[in-house]
């Protein structure tokens, strides 16, 4: 087949992703939770963030001089998903796989756990590009044995650090695996240290930020692990790894059965130590589960060829449409329990479906309604249209700020508020980091508090306004900041300024 048709097969594939990943959201919902953080970002460009390494930021830059919609915000994981299957589709003719080698890489990963990855602006969606990136170029360097793509996994890994510091996880299972296959010698090559040196360059803006700022990374890893990943159940870890590639799972078993039966692939052996390697770092640390999905795609094409191979022989070249079909016909039940396709009270009715897959049980440990995520993208229109309207009421909202308790109450407010005098800040996260306090002396608050704040008569604050007011909360029942309150404070009595910056510093040195 010329290579003009199977460019059009991949053409139909990635049109296909962007298709699934515009479509896939029922217009019930909003964004979700972390996307405002990260689209907030691209307004206060740095060297570092205490959520995420900068590239988030520069993409977010991007999509704010694009018009910071809600199609530029899609746009982007959907692109990254697209060039991920790309990517396998490279790696697969790399390895010397035919047409049904192609689509079935394509199709597994199509239609697996990155469906759901894709419809988020997160660091994921680069990050799982990034490592099937990284497992490509080495194919490639063991293939040719050209140094040139030393150089190009330095860049790769850089850009994969500055976009999430996981891809750390990665080298610790993948360079052991190295050392223990045949390919040790690389340990010897002056190019591998070279660039190496080149990356740690590339990266090293971040880390001085990190060291000038007291490295909160640890402090975030710190309160990730105190608040989320200490309810984390390693075996729970484990069985969600056989999910997120349902269909395809076949495919990656014969891609593990084949470093050790199919000759051209034994030197690629160290991929089998380099995944469990990967899989037991992450289970000893309490990993989310999807921190392993970077994992699977270079997988997937393995198996794809191999499994091309197997059913090439006449009595099972029948099987090749049914195998292609099986990650496509998997998918479709999941797909309305994985997708946000369902409005709430849809999946209300399904209740026991999502509950015995453990789609409802949230990262306080509890059973709930609705997934987590989707209960994180409803409710934020409503805060920002309260918030509005308290504007509104305001004779002069020029010395005015919006004091939040999280980063996604910050966030949502900045994206759907239309009112034009500040923007929201929070204690939480980098929100920490802009409050306006040398550019305004601050008379009236709009304070944002979750349902979680247990002085519901505001005693603390009345003793610095005239008047505490509260002006409105969230009502939707399915929306996980329901009962979030909004309170007006007016006129100030005492700095407001004064006190904002001692809560900021009390807070930063909890660093």
């Amino acid at each position: 087949m010329s290579i003009s048709k199977k460019s059009i097969i991949l053409l139909f594939f990635v049109l296909l992703k962007f298709a699934l990943q515009y479509f896939a959201i029922n217009p019930v919902y909003e964004l979700q939770r972390d996307e405002f953080l990260h689209l907030d970002l691209g307004k206060h460009l740095a060297w570092g963030y205490t959520s995420v390494p900068p590239v988030t930021s520069w993409i977010s830059y991007v999509i704010l001089i694009l018009g910071n919609s809600v199609f530029w915000v899609k746009f982007f994981p959907a692109l990254f998903g697209a060039l991920t299957i790309v990517v396998v589709w490279k790696t697969i003719e790399e390895l010397n796989g035919k047409m049904f080698a192609l689509i079935m890489g394509a199709v597994s990963v199509t239609y697996s756990a990155l469906l759901r990855i894709n419809t988020l602006y997160q660091p994921n969606s680069l990050e799982y590009l990034m490592w099937t990136l990284l497992f490509f170029i080495v194919i490639k360097f063991i293939n040719s044995e050209n140094n040139k793509w030393l150089w190009l996994a330095a860049v790769t890994l850089a850009i994969g650090f500055l976009n999430k510091y996981n891809i750390t996880f990665l080298m610790l299972g993948l360079l052991p695996a190295l050392a223990i296959s045949t390919h040790r010698k690389i340990f010897l090559n002056k190019h591998f240290y070279f660039s190496l040196f080149f990356g740690l360059l590339l990266v090293s803006p971040n880390l001085i930020w990190q060291y000038q700022n007291g490295f909160p990374v640890f402090h975030h890893l710190k309160t990730l692990a105190e608040t989320q990943l200490v309810n984390v159940d390693r075996f729970g870890f484990l069985k969600a790894q056989l999910l997120f590639f349902a269909g395809s799972l076949f495919v990656i078993i014969f891609a593990f059965i084949s470093f050790f039966r199919y000759p051209p692939f034994r030197q690629f052996r160290f991929f089998f130590w380099s995944t469990l390697f990967t899989l037991a770092i992450f289970t000893w640390f309490k990993a989310k589960s999807y921190y392993a999905i970077g994992l699977y795609p270079v997988l997937l094409a393995f198996g794809s060829v191999y499994l091309e191979k197997l059913l090439s022989r006449d009595w099972l070249k029948y099987l090749k449409p049914i195998a292609v079909l099986f990650p496509v016909l998997v998918m479709i039940p999941m797909f309305r329990i994985m997708m946000p396709v369902l409005s709430p009270s849809e999946i209300i009715q399904k209740k026991e479906i999502f509950q015995k897959i453990g789609l409802l049980r949230w990262e306080d440990g509890k059973e709930h309604q609705i997934p987590q995520d989707f209960a994180d993208m409803l409710g934020w229109k409503e805060l920002a249209g309260i918030v509005d309207e308290t504007f509104e009421s305001l004779e002069n909202g020029e010395n005015t700020i919006i004091h939040c308790d999280n980063y996604g109450q910050a966030g949502a407010i900045n994206f759907y508020s239309k009112q034009k005098y500040t923007q929201a800040v929070s204690m939480n996260a980098d929100y920490i980091n802009w409050y306006p306090l040398d550019e305004m002396e601050i008379e009236n608050v709009i304070l944002v508090k979750s349902i979680y704040d247990k002085d519901k008569n505001r005693e603390r604050e009345r003793a610095f306004f005239d008047s505490v007011d509260l002006v409105g909360e969230i009502s939707n029942p399915f929306a996980r900041e329901k009962g979030t309150k909004v309170y007006l404070l007016k006129s100030a009595k005492i700095s407001v300024n004064d006190i904002l910056r001692e809560e900021i510093r009390k807070n930063k040195n909890n660093y």
